[in-house]
């Protein structure tokens, strides 16, 4: 370490210009490294790897490449090797030690990617926030929302919520309660919404599909309709029908309750 402040009080020019080549061993270094995080993130790069992970191990790289190039910087000022590692290790300890809650983010990370709750391209819900799983970096997971808004989310905190994954299995039940009034044909009403069902393209009829009475509430009759979808159909399978249903209770004339009230005025 003397050497080096010799170097700095007595060679003005040579530290100038060693100065000037670790400027630009970091300038050129950073930007090479940026292109080359470009360049893993193209889908022919890691192909072979799971996309959680490669965003996972791209994020490693990156971040371990930078080290290097300080490290490489400081060499070439003339910094001796062990003052570097001593003092990168004062720095991580001190990091370490700052900010426990990034610690705490990686092992999430590690967690997440060795459990696998979710991967890329997962919908996924935890606590108030929901959306598909852009990547998972080692501190945090990205999700992008229905509409749009990109989300944040440490790892620690994740790996440590309850998680509902909506796209881990390939199928998923469209679970719908229909309402109709006390008056309605029981048989009627079920053989209506078991031709919805049989006749929808998008419901699988190679699985169950259950059409029951199911509950004798205070102003309707409820019915459960229970079928199978693909998941990447699910939303667009729900909503047709619920409009099938209520287009179809209409044309058989099966009426669908709603509140009403009776006021009886006294003179």
């Amino acid at each position: 370490m003397e050497k080096f402040f010799e170097k700095i009080t007595s060679g003005g020019t040579d530290f100038l210009i060693d100065l000037i080549v670790s400027l630009l061993i970091l300038v050129v270094g950073f930007k090479i490294v940026g292109m080359l995080e470009k360049s893993f993130k193209k889908e022919h790069k890691f192909s072979k790897l799971d996309p959680s992970v490669k965003s996972f191990i791209v994020s490693f790289i990156i971040i371990g490449l930078k080290v290097l190039l300080c490290i490489m910087a400081l060499t070439n000022l003339g910094v001796p090797s062990a003052t570097i590692v001593t003092l990168f290790g004062s720095c991580a300890l001190a990091v370490g030690l700052a900010l426990q809650g990034g610690l705490s983010n990686l092992a999430g990370g590690l967690m997440i990617l060795i459990f696998k709750p979710f991967k890329v391209g997962d919908y996924i819900k935890s606590n108030n926030y929901e959306g598909t799983v852009k990547s998972i970096t080692m501190f945090y997971t990205c999700l992008v929302s229905i509409d749009n808004k990109v989300l944040q989310l440490p790892n620690g905190n994740l790996s440590n919520s309850e998680i509902t994954n909506y796209t881990m299995n390939k199928f998923r039940m469209l679970d719908i309660n229909v309402s109709v009034s006390y008056d309605s044909d029981i048989k009627k009403v079920k053989k209506v919404l078991s031709d919805i069902a049989n006749n929808y393209d998008l419901i699988l009829k190679d699985k169950d599909i259950n059409i029951r009475l199911k509950e004798m509430a205070d102003s309707s009759l409820i019915f459960i309709f229970r079928a199978w979808v693909n998941t990447k159909d699910y939303w667009i399978a729900y909503y047709d029908i619920i409009e099938l249903i209520k287009e179809t209770l209409d044309k058989n004339k099966i009426e669908i309750p709603y509140p009403q009230m009776d006021i009886h005025m006294k003179k």
